[in-house]
């Protein structure tokens, strides 16, 4: 793997994208319905409830965001397959574009009934993200939820525990790091809803904007 493809994987970036991923999480649950948009297995609980149950129009309703997620995962690698070999822009920088621009729109989307279409596009953004940017140098991240990357944290520590191989316990800090960073984006997400509601979710955008220099300056001083 060649040094432009890998400026995608570092930790500073991830972290970026991890105060991202709990910025969305507060601001959906606190501005829009009280909902979860970033990872779908609620929602696939939901919809086998509600199909168990009979509810038809409950279960499109959960069905519809599960397939904007999956949309978003199919986008992403159309993408990849046409501008992975750009020399002009790195893919995952147009994916940073589009989750700049739908999530510009949607900080112009009133709270009520529209709360449905917001999430399923946030659901999208998110797709886009956690299939886009899935490492930390070469090593398994997610920065939309927090499962996994406590499953991986907590193995390396015990190896690291029994081995004491150092670079072991970095890959555990990095893990607890990415889940700290996302921490503080839900934080940093509930405080700002709650002062600018739906439009504060414009500082995600601010926040990619970062994000997509980070990646053009790294491209600039590994062709350099």
């Amino acid at each position: 793997m060649n040094k432009k493809r890998q400026m995608s994987e570092t930790f500073r970036l991830g972290i970026l994208l991890a105060i991202v991923g709990g910025f969305l999480d507060a601001y959906t649950y606190i501005s829009r319905g009280e909902v979860f948009a970033n990872a779908q297995t609620g929602n696939i609980v939901l919809l086998g409830l509600n199909i168990a149950e009979g509810n038809l129009k409950n279960s499109i309703y959960y069905l519809i965001p599960i397939l904007a997620f999956a949309l978003g995962v199919v986008i992403s690698e159309v993408i990849k397959s046409k501008y992975k070999d750009s020399n002009y822009i790195h893919w995952r920088q147009i994916i940073i574009v589009i989750e700049i621009i739908i999530l510009f729109i949607v900080g112009f989307v009133p709270s009520g009934n529209m709360n449905v279409i917001v999430n399923i596009a946030i659901s999208f953004v998110c797709s886009m993200q956690v299939e886009s940017f899935r490492k930390v140098h070469g090593n398994a991240f997610a920065t939309t939820m927090c499962t996994g990357n406590l499953r991986s944290g907590t193995e390396q520590l015990y190896k690291y525990k029994k081995t004491k191989d150092k670079s072991m316990l970095h890959r555990t800090l990095q893990y607890y790091g990415i889940i700290l960073f996302f921490i503080l984006g839900a934080a940093i997400g509930a405080l700002v809803t709650n002062l600018f509601n739906e439009k504060s979710v414009l500082f995600c955008c601010i926040i990619l904007l970062v994000a997509f220099a980070i990646m053009f300056k790294e491209e600039i001083e590994n062709k350099i």
